[in-house]
């Protein structure tokens, strides 16, 4: 049974000349979207400040159903 050479080497890990230029290419894009697209951004940060609301809600304390179930229910 022959073994593949590549994974061998690396462990599984794609290697450095795989994520070097995905990374730079990754750079590029948000560099080009952010020049072109500032003001639009800009214009809906307080829609995403108040959605921050109910997303620090339900991953901070575990969404609803939790909350009052403690030691004395009546």
């Amino acid at each position: 049974m022959k073994q593949d050479k590549h994974s061998a080497d690396c462990g599984g890990k794609p290697p450095i000349r795989f994520w070097l230029p995905l990374g730079l290419f990754l750079a590029f894009v948000v560099y080009l979207l952010w020049a072109e697209h500032r003001v639009h951004f800009v214009q809906f940060l307080p829609f995403l400040i108040l959605l921050a609301c109910p997303m620090m809600h339900l991953f901070m304390h575990g969404g609803h159903g939790r909350h009052g179930k403690g030691g004395d229910e009546t």
